[in-house]
């Protein structure tokens, strides 16, 4: 889909049906006709358009003659309540700037809905860093949520102890890992971007940049931190859960030491000899049993003393 929005000085934004100079082309999940149509509209390589639609397409800045492309990792939360990372594609060319994305992001739709401030679509690299600090902002957004979600599932774990609360855990930890990676990745970009004279900066733009470094810093420890947490948490708790494993087991094992003394008892009476003590008794099978109570129950008390029960 590719939809064409248009800026003026008096801060209103119209969509457009074609190209003009000073617009913003936001191209989302694009069929190859529609990528023949802007390579053949902006004379961007095609190739490099088609990179952000590769999900395994590393962050990085290229600085060809007529163009600057600039690749970013940006968070997703998808429908099976997943947190990953995606390719952003952004391109400064001499008339236009240009997103490509594989889906519809929350980052570039609070542009199209007018929910930022300061934002003219002809001020290409100032929205190129605006965009670059929702980016980061985003990453902030999630890892937030992130850790509230983990703090919920470990109080399902002090409850239940279930494996599927490990396993959510385990899929929080993924997530952790695919941001850390992508916030490192967009941190050699943005500092590429901060020394290159090659896109042009004023100074307002240039604190904006550093603003943005600033916030994908923080984010990167952030998700160090939370990932540290979570590494311990899942420890712990599996800790836990195996030392009840083996409580339990330690439990069963008494009571078979304990409930196999009548066994091994009744099994000797079984047997058919005259010289089996209490054989002829008149109370003969109740004093067997009272005296297999009484070894059990003896047997019972020294494993309460040795703390196996």
């Amino acid at each position: 889909m590719v939809t064409i929005y248009k800026s003026n000085e008096d801060r209103e934004m119209f969509e457009l049906k074609e190209p003009e100079e000073g617009c913003w082309i936001r191209v989302c999940h694009p069929t190859g006709e529609e990528l023949d149509w802007l390579a053949e509209v902006t004379e961007i390589d095609p190739d490099d358009l088609k990179a952000p639609l590769d999900i395994e397409e590393r962050s990085r800045l290229e600085l060809e003659t007529d163009y600057r492309m600039v690749l970013v990792d940006i968070p997703f939360h998808d429908e099976e309540d997943h947190y990953e990372t995606m390719p952003l594609g952004i391109y400064l060319t001499k008339s236009y700037i240009i997103t490509i994305s594989l889906v519809d992001t929350p980052i570039l739709r609070a542009f199209a809905n007018k929910r930022v401030k300061e934002f003219f679509t002809f001020k290409k690299t100032r929205f190129l860093f605006q965009i670059l600090y929702r980016n980061a902002s985003s990453y902030l957004r999630y890892l937030r949520i992130i850790d509230r979600k983990s703090d919920q599932i470990e109080e399902k774990l002090q409850r239940s102890q279930k494996n599927s609360e490990l396993l959510e855990l385990m899929e929080l930890e993924k997530s952790l890992v695919y941001f850390t990676t992508s916030l490192r990745s967009n941190e050699v970009v943005l500092e590429k971007l901060l020394r290159t004279d090659k896109v042009k900066k004023y100074p307002d733009d240039e604190d904006l940049l550093e603003d943005v470094i600033i916030e994908n810093k923080q984010a990167i420890e952030m998700a160090n931190i939370y990932s540290g947490i979570l590494n311990g948490v899942m420890g712990t708790f599996a800790s836990v859960i195996s030392n009840n494993q083996n409580v339990v087991m330690k439990i069963l094992a008494t009571m078979t030491i304990v409930l196999s003394i009548p066994t091994i008892i009744s099994g000797f009476y079984g047997m058919n000899f005259d010289v089996i003590p209490f054989a002829h008794e008149p109370l003969g099978f109740v004093i067997t049993v009272l005296v297999s109570f009484l070894i059990s129950g003896g047997v019972a008390f020294i494993l309460y003393k040795k703390k196996f029960l």
